[in-house]
């Protein structure tokens, strides 16, 4: 290996310099460039969570997919400003978001201290564990080890003292509810958390978790079910249970993965969800018949003057009971066209009754 001539350090170090000093240029033009909306409260509906003290607003914004390292981070960046400028206040992340697992809450961070450290007292940031997340028995479910060294690494990856609230992200059939509920009641005490929720919890098991989490002093603060047009099954006794204990309901995948927009109005295109061989959402779930379900649902927007997604949305925010919806965009053009919504969320029992005869 032929060494470096000494002469040529100088310039080698003057390059990186420089280099260094522009990237620190540009994050703090970045820092001094962005300013929200002063007007940006006055733009959302800010809904009660329970019978908290908290209010969210009516539209979260979900970091499940889009925020990760294969993604663009300044197309996120631009997400994220437009959700702030509109009123979004929470943000909300899990431990495996990303992929790869973790970067969400990475890229996330990197956004919130670049661009929103002034406003951290503004927002509610929400985590959660209870998916795989590291090998062993130790980084899964739902253990008091895994939930608070996954909380842990979850506030090193955002740079954060504290989450506003952490879930415990799936029912664990092994581990006892009384160990799962008192991790969650100690990370609270701890204040590594401000409020304790849970999330994918079926009606009778999340009854006892808040009873648990009651009798702990460490209230429950919301459920995260899955809830959309498509998948209902937190009708079926979860909301009762939500309103009896004042719990409040943030649904995920209100839009049923894509499937409750306009995508899919003519089939499967090659761009979309469904037409990857990996992924929530497969092409057997985009049947003949959910299709004429979309395209009939999309009839009863058009006469709303919505977009079918927009009137998904809506038709979950006509229930005093959901606090907020949490969407997913992968551009702020989706975004803004999903925030819309809140231009009407009453429906008439006309409109009701046809919508149900479709979903039946």
């Amino acid at each position: 290996m032929t060494p470096t001539p000494i002469a040529l350090y100088p310039i080698f170090y003057t390059r990186i310099l420089f280099k260094n000093i522009t990237f620190k240029a540009q994050i703090k033009a970045l820092q001094m460039t962005y300013l929200p909306s002063p007007d940006r409260y006055k733009k959302m509906i800010y809904r009660r969570c329970g019978r908290s003290g908290i209010k969210l607003p009516a539209v979260s914004l979900g970091l499940w997919h889009n925020f990760g390292d294969v993604d663009v981070m300044e197309n996120f960046r631009a997400i994220l400003h437009l959700a702030f400028d509109s009123g979004i206040t929470h943000f909300d992340l899990a431990n495996n978001y990303g992929p790869p697992p973790g970067s969400a809450e990475e890229n996330f961070g990197r956004i919130l201290h670049e661009d929103f450290r002034k406003y951290r007292d503004e927002l509610i940031i929400s985590s959660k564990a209870g998916y795989t997340m590291w090998d062993g028995p130790y980084g899964d479910w739902g253990s008091k080890k895994y939930l608070v060294s996954s909380l842990d690494q979850s506030l090193k990856r955002m740079g954060l003292e504290y989450v506003d609230i952490f879930y415990h992200h799936r029912p664990d059939p092994e581990t006892p509810l009384e160990e799962t509920m008192g991790a969650l009641d100690l990370i609270v005490r701890q204040g590594k958390a401000l409020y304790a929720g849970i999330s994918n919890y079926p009606a009778a098991e999340a009854d006892k978790a808040i009873s648990i989490l009651k009798k702990l002093g460490t209230p429950c603060l919301i459920h995260q079910p899955k809830y959309s047009m498509f998948e209902r099954w937190a009708e079926g006794g979860l909301l009762d249970v939500l309103e009896k204990d004042g719990v409040g309901c943030i649904p995920f995948s209100p839009l049923a993965q894509g499937l409750l927009t306009d995508k899919y109005l003519h089939g499967i295109p090659e761009d979309s969800r469904a037409a990857k061989s990996t992924g929530f959402l497969q092409k057997s779930q985009v049947t003949d018949e959910r299709i004429s379900q979309i395209k009939r649902l999309n009839d009863i927007a058009l006469q709303r003057g919505q977009t079918l997604a927009q009137m998904a949305l809506a038709w979950l925010l006509k229930d005093d009971r959901v606090t907020s919806v949490l969407i997913g965009a992968s551009k702020p053009a989706q975004l803004a066209d999903s925030l819309k919504c809140l231009d009407n969320i009453n429906f008439s029992g006309e409109e009701l009754a046809k919508i149900e005869a479709i979903l039946k």
